[in-house]
């Protein structure tokens, strides 16, 4: 029986196999590697996360974004310099062949409960049974479609995961819905592409983040008042980074409302100069209804003082955020989706990451309520990496052997430390 099975390789997957291989865990990884980052992403997109913050995590800290850059000669910088999405994906690449060699790229697309585990099988048709499974799996099964939108054709309407490429926007009328990063990040890439394009938002104002200033240093005051953190400037910032583990302690209804409501729909400071003057924005308005009229979307639109407005694109891009709902995960057989505990459509897990179904474990935005608004970010892979490993190892310690996995440290009997 196969140890541990890792569903994902983006930085969570990653930074999990890394942790699991350096202490001789077996385990295998699935997945198209960087698959959200590289199909799923405008071109041309900038990381809202600074370069400190945007690492894969290996155990020795040994190859980190900066080492990356530094090695291929790009642009990079810890505060002030954008990351930009193509280095990124890059990056994440180059992660995988250095650290996860044995990186399987293979979809998953069953997972069901069976006597001594898990039963998986892969579109290659294998199966196999694994006696743990780690769901890595990103935002992009998530996508959030407004309700008013979805009854469209899906020539008419997508989410924004579903654009990789502004480009093949040129020339039509698009409306983008949303005022977070995605929505005004893709609204600016569109505008550049050569889109006729305008942001629709129920926010009366845009908000944007601060750049931080890099040509001086910070007094001890602003370090204290302040400080930095994975999540950005802030004590509350720096509590939710760094903390999860405190965060998981808290009261369910305080961790929900705080997920759904910490750091708000914005966009990041660069993002500014590519948006506000040049696309068309209509601020303060809800949908009230959507229709197909003449080969264009009639969008019904109500303002906050009450007047109404319709507008005619021809195709509507909700970049309305991710919701996780574990419905939405087709390879979890029902037998087994109707076994793990749910809050708010998301997953509730222990502390070691654990579902309610035993050896069954979630990361990144589906551990996001349990463990804070980290999850949401690549900066959130580090504290999970390390403590999923280190939970996993130590069930080891009481009394699992492990068979020997080649090119991979074990222990050799049950009791015996690692090494």
């Amino acid at each position: 029986m196969l140890e541990t099975a890792i569903i994902g390789t983006g930085p969570y997957g990653l930074s999990i196999a890394a942790h699991f291989r350096q202490l001789g865990i077996p385990y295998r990884i699935f997945g198209r590697p960087m698959d959200s980052w590289l199909r799923h992403m405008p071109k041309g997109m900038l990381l809202k996360s600074d370069g400190f913050a945007s690492n894969i995590f290996d155990p020795g800290r040994e190859f980190t974004l900066k080492q990356f850059c530094l090695e291929r000669g790009s642009e990079y910088a810890d505060l002030g310099t954008p990351v930009r999405l193509e280095t990124f994906a890059a990056y994440g690449l180059a992660f995988k062949d250095r650290m996860i060699s044995d990186l399987e790229e293979k979809l998953v697309v069953e997972v069901d409960p069976c006597q001594d585990g898990f039963l998986l099988r892969i579109e290659t048709g294998e199966t196999l049974t694994a006696k743990r499974v780690i769901l890595a799996v990103g935002i992009t099964h998530f996508g959030c479609v407004p309700a008013n939108l979805r009854h469209l054709p899906s020539e008419f309407v997508s989410h924004s995961f579903q654009h990789s490429d502004p480009e093949s926007f040129r020339g039509r009328s698009v409306a983008v819905i949303g005022a977070g990063s995605s929505a005004i990040d893709l609204a600016g890439l569109l505008h550049g592409a050569g889109a006729d394009v305008q942001l629709v938002a129920r926010d009366e104002a845009l908000k944007f983040h601060e750049k931080m200033p890099t040509d001086r240093p910070r007094s001890l005051w602003q370090q204290l008042r302040s400080p930095l953190s994975g999540l950005g400037p802030g004590l509350q910032s720096r509590f939710y980074a760094n903390a999860p583990n405190i965060f998981h302690r808290l009261p369910e209804r305080y961790r929900l409302k705080t997920v759904r409501t910490f750091l708000g729909p914005s966009g990041a400071w660069f993002a500014k100069d590519k948006v506000i003057g040049k696309v068309p924005l209509l601020l303060g308005y809800s949908i009230l209804s959507a229709e197909v009229l003449d080969n264009r979307v009639c969008l019904h639109l109500c303002a906050v003082d009450g007047k109404e407005r319709k507008i005619h694109p021809e195709h509507v891009i909700a970049a309305t955020g991710y919701k996780v709902d574990l419905s939405r995960l087709p390879f979890l057989s029902p037998a087994l989706r109707t076994k793990i505990r749910i809050a708010d459509c998301s997953p509730v897990l222990s502390s070691t990451f654990e579902s309610s179904v035993p050896d069954l474990y979630f990361t990144g935005l589906a551990a996001a309520n349990s463990f804070g608004p980290v999850m949401r970010f690549v900066f959130g892979a580090g504290y999970t990496s390390r403590h999923l490993a280190e939970k996993i190892a130590k069930s080891a310690t009481r009394g699992r052997a492990w068979s020997t996995v080649p090119g991979i440290q074990t222990v050799k009997k049950a009791g015996s430390s690692l090494r």
